[in-house]
């Protein structure tokens, strides 16, 4: 007598837990605590409720914004015709493994919207400030239309310079002004660094995507650019960043502070330099150059806010 084994399916719970990526949260909150971190340091300040619902509040929107462009991905046959996904690149793959339907995935990223909406609300209801009303409205929008019909800003080459906006300088700026009540030039640089280390992070994930994203005419940086010219100004943003942590640790810090945090990231973005390699980048499996970027956005992020506290 033969029996035939059922492979199950995983549980709901560890399905989603892999839907909505929580270990690249790092990529909103991170932000956050550095932009809480320069107005602790310039103004002594520091309301641990504001921090708390800025922190929880932006990496609902992140996860939010991981999940619909899984839906919309799939929607557009992205996902579908990616041969190459990665850890880090290419969607969750859930609904090209039948593990969760595109109706749930998109009722998903609603109520991980409504949430970070709704611990936005309570900031706004306890700064009054139509300010912080204005950037949780563009958050939200931003997150949604990244590559949400009409707007699709991930297919028309505005993606890498919106995520820079919303998860370097919006949280940086925003994370100061609830912290302070005051809009002003002090969490500039920061917010310029974190914004050039996301940018970096969305742009290295866009080259093992490239097929696909050229089939579906999603025009990323890589697919308008082409491999070469991509990994050319990759190197140069890398340039800009070493530019400004050199002003940034050298001009506004003190030593002590500065150049640790400038040896570190000037190592860190050397290994990123020696990852893009044009040859490898358009090889099957190559992540690399993602793992290398990741890792110097967190541990950037993590020494600008030591330096900016011991400033």
């Amino acid at each position: 007598m033969s029996s035939v084994a059922i492979k199950q399916s995983p549980p709901k719970f560890a399905l989603w837990l892999k839907e909505l990526r929580l270990q690249f949260c790092t990529a909103s909150v991170l932000p956050v605590i550095v932009g809480t971190a320069v107005a602790y340091s310039h103004t002594h300040r520091f309301n641990l409720m504001f921090f708390l619902l800025a922190a929880f509040s932006i990496a609902l929107f992140q996860m939010g914004a991981n999940v619909v462009n899984d839906y919309f991905d799939s929607v557009s046959r992205n996902d579908w015709l990616n041969s190459n996904p990665t850890p880090f690149s290419g969607g969750s793959r859930l609904i090209q493994k039948n593990l969760l339907t595109g109706k749930e995935v998109f009722i998903g990223s609603l109520l991980l919207f409504s949430a970070g909406a709704a611990l936005g609300v309570i900031i706004v209801i306890m700064t009054k400030s139509l300010f912080v009303l204005s950037l949780g409205i563009i958050g939200l929008l931003g997150g949604f239309f990244y590559t949400a019909p009409p707007l699709k800003l991930g297919y028309r080459t505005a993606g890498e310079i919106t995520i820079g906006f919303l998860f370097g300088i919006l949280p940086v700026f925003g994370a100061y002004y609830i912290q302070t009540g005051v809009i002003d030039f002090v969490p500039f640089f920061p917010a310029m660094i974190v914004a050039i280390l996301i940018f970096l992070i969305i742009f290295a994930n866009e080259f093992p995507d490239f097929p696909a994203d050229k089939a579906v005419n999603k025009k990323t940086l890589v697919v308008t650019l082409g491999i070469k010219k991509a990994s050319s100004l990759y190197n140069i943003l890398i340039i800009l960043l070493w530019v400004l942590v050199l002003f940034y640790s050298l001009v506004i810090l003190p030593p002590l502070a500065g150049i640790p945090l400038l040896l570190i990231v000037f190592i860190l973005s050397w290994r990123c330099k020696k990852s893009n390699d044009p040859e490898k980048l358009a090889q099957n499996g190559y992540s690399d150059l993602s793992k290398s970027t990741i890792l110097l956005h967190t541990i950037g992020c993590v020494c600008l806010f030591a330096a900016v506290l011991l400033a």
